[in-house]
């Protein structure tokens, strides 16, 4: 993930009184013991992160943007992902255990939750250079597994008020409108097409219900740590956009590398798949809903390619919609990552990739 891909020192426009957060955390974290340094990891373009390192060990702190930031409605949900993480802790679905939320912005100026440091690899490159086919394989057989754990997992009361139930295509599209809305820099033709197309093509089986599930909203390969020599899951994280849901939403999402190309987005559409060891398209999804049927959620593969096209023209949407959040901050210097200036420039081609699918799917 972002927030783990080296650090640096504390950005001027993301710093904090470290003595407070340093006695806030003596008095409500067991075995917290200063003196404490902090660190910036060089990720995290929306929730700043920190690696908090003591002599005792390690940990990680993610907070809301400092009170300079220009916040978007609903964003930043640093809470949310905390609660999330809580919820799946023990569960088939690897996250980092979580030590505390603390919400009173006079601590350090704004909230911020801290959780357990984990070790291992982010693996950002997703046609893994340096690896054989085999290990691709392998590495790739792991995502599939544990997003379909993740949308297998029971939704219990516990969980029951962390989203809303049903609509949910209908209401995303309609949230990432006003969010597109309200961070936009410069007209773009393709985003004003997909708004007003995609409430209006909405098949079937987007509008059904009775499928809700946990999802992560921002599900990709480099979200995800993993073991240090093992093909395994350690940790997924970068839960900020994670809510109660229809997982297909959230799969065709993860399954957006397939259709975009190296050095957009970090995809690997065009690549000689066989070759590397990577499964096709076809092969990830059919392995997908095996996996899901046998956890008593049946999905026909036929069924799901079918209204393929308009879920890839709704995720390259969004995609596009939370890249134009990006360059929005940039504009505003606010956005807390090195890469975000070139993220937020890919919102275009992402529009326009995604009217291709619309057009497709009509």
């Amino acid at each position: 993930m972002e927030q783990y891909s080296g650090t640096k020192p504390v950005a001027a426009s993301h710093a904090f009184d470290t003595a407070a957060l340093q006695a806030h955390l003596a008095r409500e974290l067991p075995g917290f013991a200063g003196p404490l340094t902090v660190e910036q990891f060089k990720g995290g373009q929306s929730n700043p992160t920190y690696k908090l390192v003591t002599p005792g060990g390690a940990y990680v702190m993610r907070t809301k943007p400092g009170p300079a930031a220009r916040l978007l409605p609903s964003a930043h949900a640093i809470e949310r992902e905390y609660r999330v993480m809580q919820y799946l802790q023990g569960s088939a679905v690897p996250v980092p255990r979580m030590h505390l939320l603390c919400e009173d912005e006079a601590v350090i100026g704004r909230a911020f939750y801290v959780m357990e440091h984990v070790a291992g690899r982010v693996l950002w490159d997703q046609s893994l250079p340096g690896m054989t086919a085999d290990q691709r394989e392998a590495v790739y057989d792991e995502m599939n597994r544990v997003i379909a754990a993740l949308h297998s997992t029971d939704v219990s009361a516990a969980m029951a008020s962390y989203g809303r139930h049903g609509n949910y295509f209908e209401r995303q599209i309609g949230r990432w409108s006003k969010q597109y809305r309200a961070s936009e820099t410069e007209p773009i033709a393709e985003m004003d097409r997909l708004m007003a197309w995609l409430p209006e093509h909405m098949p079937a089986g987007a509008r059904d219900d009775g499928s809700t599930a946990i999802v992560h909203g921002d599900f990709r390969l480099d979200n995800l740590m993993f073991h240090p020599s093992e093909p395994r899951v350690v940790a997924v994280l970068d839960w900020e956009l994670s809510t109660l849901g229809h997982p297909l939403a959230d799969f065709s999402y993860h399954c957006m590398a397939w259709h975009i190309p190296p050095g957009v987005f970090r995809g690997i559409g065009g690549l000689d798949l066989a070759a590397l060891g990577i499964p096709d398209e076809a092969a990830y999804v059919r392995r997908y809903c095996e996996r899901r049927s046998a956890a008593g959620a049946p999905l026909d593969p036929a069924a799901l390619r079918a209204d393929w096209d308009f879920y890839l023209a709704y995720n390259l949407f969004r995609m596009a919609s939370i890249m134009q959040g990006i360059a929005r901050r940039v504009l505003d210097g606010t956005a807390s990552s090195d890469q975000a200036r070139s993220s937020g420039a890919a919102t275009r081609a992402l529009a326009e990739m995604g009217w291709r699918y619309a057009q497709r799917a009509a």
